[in-house]
């Protein structure tokens, strides 16, 4: 089977066979049957990951073992918190502030990070900076929402939190590489992302978000975890609807 996600990756990169076959120092006609669904040697696999910006698990699922994969895993682990009221506000800020190309917010409403004026400030200089900033809020008119409302104890106050978070941000909405969508999708974790690193607030069932878990990780070569969670933040973002 194609190797869609290698080729995928070539094109993004504007990267043609015969240019990676030069850089790895390869026959291209390896490239070629890589690109046709040969996986190759460890050695290539990660000097194809690290020449497109991308995870070798990405490009291929299959080539680790188990034990391999749950220990690279296990290595972007960097601090879990047992409630988000517990992470230290400066983390915020320094994970945020780390991030060059791309910073993400996947939550209902996140009213914390929008009161945040600091936050808001690194949002604004990030994107100045050319960094694209993503923010991903629930429409508080959604039966997702409602139903978190309800889950939480909490009812209309949640979908009342979106709408204070989307008046907190709207100095924002007018600066270019910044953008809002509003999704309809349930969540079982809110994600904040700056790069490589991301912080995974887990939902829980009768808890407001503030009182669950959350999840320090950095991506890993051959790790797993902050790739599922970068691939589950892009299928809420394609199908959420910008905010007008």
């Amino acid at each position: 089977m194609p190797n869609e996600r290698l080729r995928t990756a070539l094109l993004e990169n504007g990267i043609t066979p015969a240019d990676l076959a030069t850089s790895l120092k390869v026959d291209p006609k390896s490239v070629e049957r890589w690109i046709s669904g040969r996986t190759p040697y460890r050695r290539h696999r990660y000097a194809v990951a690290a020449r497109l910006g991308v995870d070798e698990v990405y490009l291929w699922p299959d080539a680790l073992s188990p034990d391999q994969l749950a220990n690279a895993s296990e290595s972007e682990i960097i601090s879990i918190y047992p409630h988000r009221w517990t992470v230290p506000s400066d983390l915020w800020r320094n994970v945020f502030a780390s991030a060059e190309e791309e910073i993400g917010v996947l939550v209902y409403s996140g009213l914390f990070v929008s009161e945040d004026a600091g936050i808001q400030k690194i949002f604004k200089e990030k994107a100045e900076a050319g960094a694209r900033v993503r923010i991903l809020l629930g429409d508080p008119e959604s039966d997702a929402v409602a139903q978190r409302g309800a889950d939480e104890g909490v009812d209309d106050v949640q979908a009342a939190k979106i709408r204070n978070a989307l008046v907190m941000y709207r100095p924002l909405r007018d600066i270019e590489g910044i953008e809002f969508r509003l999704h309809r999708t349930v969540l079982y974790n809110s994600i904040y992302r700056a790069d490589d690193q991301v912080l995974v607030n887990t939902h829980i069932y009768s808890f407001t978000a503030a009182q669950a878990p959350v999840l320090h990780l950095r991506r890993a070569a051959g790790g797993g975890m902050v790739t599922t969670y970068l691939e589950s933040f892009e299928h809420v973002w394609d199908q959420a609807t910008p905010l007008e």
